[in-house]
């Protein structure tokens, strides 16, 4: 048995006891997590010294017979029997069993050592493995996911309720605290009421408000501006003695962030109430990043822009602030070059929307937009480019101005769009709705002629005013026509039957922009006194002390004949308006009639035989329509028909 035993375990043969090894400490390892042993001094220095006994051992003589105590029972006996029962066949496998089994065993406690790390690191809530420690961890990860998500939620709860909280701010201002920093002078606090109530009804100036039934109170002098580097006593205040009726009644809510729609005639120093808010606007707030644009003031026409431009540019000089005028008719290279730099932007609405199609104009950073002349604006049919104009400004915080002489239902309509709870200022004498009135300064005179005998009229008319004219440097005579072709004709007709003591110019769309420049700032410095144009001079041109305006042929809307004349009798003076009157304009009489009528004016005889018909609109599909029904009775639609 001893032999057969022998045969079986050669003694060339890998010793047993080295498995014996790993098995102890793989051992040991399990009994250290099973205790639940975190690494403890006193613990692993137990381990340490039982595996330095166990190898000491197995290096010594006859360490064989230590197999059976050292290695597990189970293990070995079987490992024997097995082997003394076949002892001819089991000597490969039971070496190829061994090797398996002890890597196996290396492998599990390299494993479990890992384990053991992880939780002498970070216990477990059992300390049994390290699955389970994965698990707590990433039990751990998804609850800091989960509070940091809470946390992000209630920060955007947050600012959506700041943002509801400005809204309402915004919303109730005017029964509040104004907006932009704006608080009221002193003195003008001061003033008794009665003052202040006075002062509205003599300048005829109604102000509704949708927001409050209390307006704020109108600046009735210079000195209640609020204190700013501008100084607002120079350049164009100085020929002021005191605000105009709109500039009054419109800086409060201009300077307190208000949209405000201002209905006043022409001449009445608009340019003014929209450019000192302008550049406190600027001035006062943080200059945000990109393009340097932080305001855009659309006119209808070259002219009128120019001229706004030059009362603007006043201002913001000493603010250090840089404009630009755009308009067509003048090449846009230095147009594209001055936008890079400006803050301030005086437009027409065909060029603007040119420059911002290509990408020179950049109206992202704009929040102070101006409309003035809105109503001509919409009549030249640029209701498309404004709305995209304003479509490239800011949205958010911006602020809408729309000026105009009119208030008619096309401007309600376009405002209604993009303003927000407006205040509407008009001025006026019995006329809070914005409708059209006649300076009462301007003296009107209507002479119904032979379409034939207009020229001739005209020349009688230029010498019996031209001496008077020719007397005073500084008193001009503008003369309008309906049509380009007409202007011109005229203008060659006064230069050769006038002589040489008659000095004229003429402006309309046919002349290049150098030539109508050229000719506006010759009257307008008086070298030559006597002006032929089209309608393109009739708004907002600022033309001191022109004496006369002369209608040669009325214009196609009574509108346009308002404004026309507005051009004379401008800043509190006398002015004089004639207009030639033939039967080819008797469609308009009944509007003029009642223009005539509203100042107070006298209607001739031979105006009278034309009717006093007023018809609103006309269609071929829609019929046509009358300010009173059973005047001149109703004409039929032919196509639709309403009961």
């Amino acid at each position: 048995m001893t032999e057969a035993l022998a045969r079986t375990v050669p003694t060339n043969r890998r010793d047993p006891t080295k498995k014996s090894k790993k098995r102890r400490r793989e051992d040991v390892s399990k009994k250290a997590i099973g205790n639940g042993d975190d690494g403890g001094s006193k613990a692993s220095k137990e381990e340490r010294r039982e595996a330095k006994r166990l190898k000491k051992l197995a290096k010594e003589p006859g360490a064989g017979q230590w197999a059976d105590e050292v290695l597990p029972i189970n293990t070995v006996a079987g490992g024997v029997e097995k082997a003394a029962a076949n002892a001819d066949q089991s000597d490969s496998k039971l070496s190829k069993e061994s090797r398996k089994e002890a890597k196996r065993l290396k492998k599990l406690a390299t494993g479990q050592e890992t384990g053991t790390a992880a939780v002498q690191d970070e216990p477990t809530s059992n300390g049994v493995n390290g699955v389970d420690s994965a698990a707590d961890k990433a039990a751990r990860k998804a609850e800091k996911a989960r509070l940091k998500a809470e946390k992000k939620s209630a920060k955007a709860d947050s600012g959506d309720s700041n943002a509801i909280q400005t809204v309402a701010i915004s919303a109730t201002n005017g029964l509040t605290k104004p907006l932009n920093g704006y608080v009221e002078d002193s003195a003008l606090t001061d003033l008794p009421q009665s003052e202040i109530d006075d002062f509205l009804s003599t300048n005829f100036i109604t102000i509704s408000d949708p927001t409050s039934s209390i307006s704020l109170r109108p600046m009735t002098q210079f000195s209640h501006l609020p204190s700013h580097p501008t100084p607002y006593h120079s350049s164009p205040f100085t020929t002021f003695k005191t605000p105009t009726p709109i500039q009054s009644a419109a800086w409060p809510f201009l300077l307190s962030g208000r949209d405000v729609i201002g209905v006043a005639e022409t001449g009445s120093g608009k340019t003014l109430a929209f450019g000192v808010p302008c550049i406190r606007s600027i001035t006062s707030s943080s200059r945000p990043k990109g393009p340097p644009a932080r305001a855009v003031i659309v006119s209808p026409t070259r002219e009128l822009a120019a001229q706004i431009h030059t009362q603007i540019e006043t201002l913001a000089s000493p603010a250090r602030l840089s404009t630009v005028c755009v308009y067509g008719g003048v090449p846009k290279d230095l147009q594209r070059l001055a936008l890079k730099t400006a803050h301030i932007v005086v437009a027409t609405p065909g060029r603007l929307n040119d420059l911002i199609d290509e990408g020179s104009a950049d109206l992202r950073n704009v929040d102070y937009v101006v409309l003035d002349e809105a109503d001509r604006m919409l009549d030249k049919g640029f209701e498309d480019e404004i709305r995209k104009i304003i479509a490239s400004t800011a949205p958010a915080g911006r602020q809408t101005l729309m000026f105009t002489a009119t208030w008619p239902p096309s401007v309600r309509a376009l405002a209604s769009t993009f303003m927000k709870s407006p205040v509407h200022i008009s001025i006026g004498a019995d006329n809070p709705t914005g409708e059209l009135r006649a300076n009462a300064k301007i003296t009107q005179r209507v002479e119904v002629v032979d379409p034939r005998q207009k020229e001739t009229r005209l020349l009688q008319l230029l010498q019996q005013h031209q001496g008077a004219a020719g007397a005073k440097q500084n008193d001009r005579i503008l003369v309008f026509c309906l049509y380009k072709k007409e202007a011109a004709r005229i203008e060659s007709f006064l230069r050769a039957r006038g002589g040489g003591g008659i000095k004229v110019a003429g402006i309309h769309g046919d002349l290049s922009q150098e030539k109508r420049t050229a000719a506006l700032a010759a009257f307008k410095s008086g070298a030559c006194p006597l002006l032929v144009a089209t309608d393109v001079a009739a708004r907002g041109l600022d033309i001191p002390a022109v004496k006369a305006v002369i209608n040669v042929t009325f214009p196609l809307t009574v509108e346009d004949y308002v404004h026309r004349i507005g051009r004379t009798g401008r800043a509190g003076a006398d002015g004089l308006a004639i207009t030639l009157f033939t039967e080819h304009d008797k469609a308009q009489s009944g509007a003029l009639i009642n223009v005539l009528r509203a100042a107070g004016q006298e209607i001739p005889e031979e105006l009278l035989r034309f009717g006093t018909t007023v018809k609103k609109k006309g269609h071929e599909a829609y019929g046509a329509f009358y300010k009173d029904p059973g005047v001149g009775g109703k004409k039929e639609g032919t196509k639709i028909k309403f009961d």
